[in-house]
């Protein structure tokens, strides 16, 4: 499965901004293989990234905004839901991954 990161490349908002770098930063920084999907180009992937977040997930006004993690079909989570990751060593579980690939696997 591929881990997808939905983000907005266009967002007014400096905390998105922040939360979308900080999640893309460390997924670089440890090598875990991504992609990250622009909601603000890709009107069907934004559809899709708002049909496929659990409703509990939702705001109660307007749409949950990105920074937004899945693996293939399957929700991660958001910002928060990765930040809590990170803070109790939990990234890989978060993500649906084994483990983190060793450096030779990752050079193959």
């Amino acid at each position: 499965m591929v881990i997808r990161v939905y983000i907005a490349s266009s967002s007014g908002s400096v905390a998105v901004k922040k939360r979308q770098q900080s999640i893309v930063g460390f997924l670089e920084a440890n090598r875990i293989s991504f992609e990250e999907v622009d909601i603000t180009m890709l009107e069907n992937e934004r559809q899709w990234m708002y049909r496929n977040i659990p409703q509990e997930k939702h705001p109660e006004k307007g749409n949950p905004m990105p920074p937004q993690i899945f693996n293939g079909q399957e929700y991660c989570g958001d910002y928060e839901d990765f930040f809590q990751s990170k803070e109790n060593n939990t990234v890989f579980s978060f993500l649906g991954l084994n483990s983190h690939p060793s450096v030779k696997e990752s050079e193959s």
